[in-house]
């Protein structure tokens, strides 16, 4: 073998453990990307595991109105036992990028950030230094029930089943107002119109509350998501900012969704959930119902609701809020109820020192002249099911009579 011939095969050699060399570095590279991935799902990718809905449910439900909740609210007896006893407070990052140093901040990818960072485990105190006068002592003492109810509601609950759901879509309901440091999470049908409002004065981008249009609420993307933010926002709000959520009797908010979406004019509503309803569920659907998709049946909504196999997805107006807000896994540090939205709303808005001459709107966003959605307007909704449809109805929305606090529904 002359000169030459070595000196290629020593160079074919160098270039081929090159090769191999790269490759190895690319293999473990890969293998602690994937390795990472999978930790921060088992750390965010929670869901909730439900009892068997075959079990006798209201039997477990005391009648009895504890001191300083409202009638529409009730605790739920010592009688029934949540299986598990993981705590799915842990689950969500508390302190992240501060805690970097500046080293691991330029080497890390924003993935490895998720790592070993958690929520606090139980809600933070409010901070009442700004309330004015002795008149919410009443409505405090309500908001801290309920915060503990929640609370130790879910640290009993199963949570170990996972959701793949990512963090940013956990957040995605959220609205931010950064000058009060506010994160508001939006369940239709619970005042959500006017609280948006109230965030888009709060934020300076109105004087007043009542000036703001329907459509500059809904469509005028004047208020961020929390979504929107990076992974270093996202957190660093959802630790410093104080966390509202509202909500509202599951069967009233559905009824009052199926009565506003189907029960008036709707250029989306109609041809896109109406059509698909009535070409489902209809028998002899006409041709005018099936072009249109106008005069869906509250029957023909709830056999929708119910389908595994639904022939259009679900939507905010009547998803559950345990999908859509998340609270077991979200600490929020205010729990507004419908039922007493205006003293509630007023409330939270001196916590987080609102100016003073800024009041919860009292006035009803559409269809003015429509009766308001009450317990007896269910009832008369709900004689048009049967009595099963009835109780599965009250099944799809269980986790949210539990969570809340919501006395369950003679059905």
């Amino acid at each position: 073998m002359n000169l030459r011939q070595v000196f290629v095969s020593l160079l074919m050699f160098g270039v081929a453990g090159l090769l191999l060399f790269m490759y190895l570095q690319a293999w473990i590279e890969e293998q602690h990307t994937e390795s990472g991935e999978k930790l921060q799902q088992q750390i965010i990718n929670q869901d909730f595991t439900l009892p068997s809905l075959g079990m006798p449910r209201r039997a477990a439900w005391s009648r009895r109105t504890p001191p300083g909740l409202s009638k529409r609210e009730m605790a739920v007896s010592g009688g029934r036992h949540w299986p598990g006893k993981a705590d799915p407070f842990g689950v969500m990052a508390a302190s992240l990028v501060s805690q970097l140093s500046d080293q691991q901040k330029k080497s890390e990818s924003p993935l490895s950030w998720f790592r070993g960072v958690y929520l606090p485990p139980a809600p933070h105190p409010l901070n009442k230094t700004l309330v004015k006068g002795g008149k919410w002592k009443d409505v405090d003492s309500t908001q801290e029930k309920r915060r503990s109810f929640l609370h130790d509601f879910c640290k009993k609950y199963n949570s170990r089943k996972q959701l793949r759901t990512h963090l940013v879509h956990l957040v995605s309901r959220i609205y931010v107002e950064d000058r009060h440091k506010v994160l508001y999470c939006e369940v239709p049908k619970a005042g959500c119109s006017n609280w948006k409002r109230v965030l888009m004065v709060l934020n300076g981008l109105a004087a007043s509350a009542h000036n703001i249009s329907h459509d500059d609420v809904h469509y005028g993307k004047h208020l961020r998501k929390l979504d929107s933010y990076d992974l270093k926002g996202i957190y660093t709000r959802l630790n410093t900012y104080t966390k509202t959520i509202f909500v509202r009797d599951p069967m009233e908010r559905l009824v009052s969704a199926f009565r506003d979406k189907f029960e008036h004019a709707n250029s989306y509503y109609h041809p896109v959930f109406g059509k698909a309803i009535i070409k489902k569920y209809r028998h002899n659907a006409n041709e005018e119902a099936l072009k249109t998709g106008s005069g869906v049946k509250f029957k023909e909504f709830i056999q929708y609701l119910l389908d595994s196999h639904r022939p259009v997805g679900m939507d905010i107006h009547w998803e559950q809020v345990s999908k859509l807000c998340y609270p077991c896994l979200i600490n929020y540090d205010f729990i507004g109820k419908f039922e007493t939205l205006e003293e509630d709303a007023n409330y939270f808005l001196q916590l987080v020192g609102a100016p003073a001459e800024l009041k919860f709107p009292k006035f009803k966003d559409r269809h003015s002249s429509d009766e308001r959605t009450s317990a007896e307007v269910v009832r008369q909704y709900l004689k048009e099911l049967s009595k099963e449809e009835r109780e599965l109805t009250y099944d799809f929305y269980y986790l949210d009579y539990l969570m809340f606090n919501y006395t369950s529904p003679i059905v």
